[in-house]
């Protein structure tokens, strides 16, 4: 912070030189004002802030920070290493299934209507995505201190439908306009004390929210919580093609 400091006072000086030299009323405004022995110095010093002020440019940009571009931030993890280790093989292994009576409390039920007959098959999504979403779950519990829990993967076409017609407050998405229906969509919450936390006004959920956000982009999944009508726990894979066969298969079901 004070080596930035530094950086841009000295900037701030080449500036102020550069203005005398290139407003002529100014430099003599100012040398009327001063005494005979300084203009030699002055003109000195001012020379030397002007040479080196692109090196005081680059350091001042480089000095700035970390990188965040379109989800990555390497603040979160440098160099991506989570992701490199991804795609160099490691295969993670899902967490044992949690008891079913979890997804049927009335707390649950209050949050998300018809969870207890949500799918929660790991080997019906895509099992590229799937590593992704594990990864998620590692550093969360790993990293954060957070346990995950899956809500929902694969959703039928069927069950999207169902789910449409209770309202957008449930869902916006169709039958074949959701990446749920391609295994490429998950919706995650957090498993504490034996129990589901999915509301975000729980503090320690609104919390857990965030980091699963800031991991899950740094995975390389869309956030469902960076959407106008937010969706904290929801992430997909917008894996190339996906989009355009899930356009194609809507296509198809209207015509039929």
């Amino acid at each position: 912070m004070m080596r930035t400091g530094w950086v841009w006072l000295f900037f701030l000086l080449g500036c102020v030189m550069l203005a005398l030299l290139v407003f002529p009323q100014w430099r003599e405004r100012l040398w009327r004002s001063a005494p005979p022995w300084s203009s030699r110095w002055t003109w000195a010093l001012g020379s030397v802030v002007l040479l080196l002020m692109p090196v005081a440019l680059v350091l001042a940009l480089g000095l700035k920070g970390p990188r965040t571009l379109e989800g990555f931030d390497d603040r979160i993890d440098p160099g991506n290493q989570q992701v490199a280790h991804l795609l160099a093989g490691e295969q993670l292994v899902p967490p044992p299934p949690l008891p079913p009576d979890v997804f049927t409390t009335v707390e649950v039920e209050s949050v998300r209507p018809m969870l207890s007959s949500a799918d929660r098959r790991w080997d019906l999504m895509d099992p590229e995505f799937v590593q992704r979403v594990l990864m998620v779950f590692k550093i969360m519990k790993d990293e954060h201190g957070y346990e995950m829990a899956l809500l929902e993967g694969y959703r039928s076409p069927e069950r999207q439908a169902m789910l449409a017609a209770k309202g957008s407050n449930v869902t916006m998405a169709g039958a074949w306009q959701s990446y749920h229906q391609y295994g490429l969509a998950v919706d995650l919450a957090f498993y504490r004390d034996g129990k589901l936390v999915i509301s975000e006004k729980d503090p320690w959920a609104m919390r857990g929210y965030q980091l699963y956000g800031q991991v899950a982009e740094q995975m390389g999944l869309t956030w469902g919580g960076r959407w106008q009508m937010m969706d904290l726990g929801h992430v997909e894979w917008r894996k190339p093609g996906a989009k355009e066969a899930i356009k194609a298969a809507a296509a198809g079901a209207k015509v039929q």
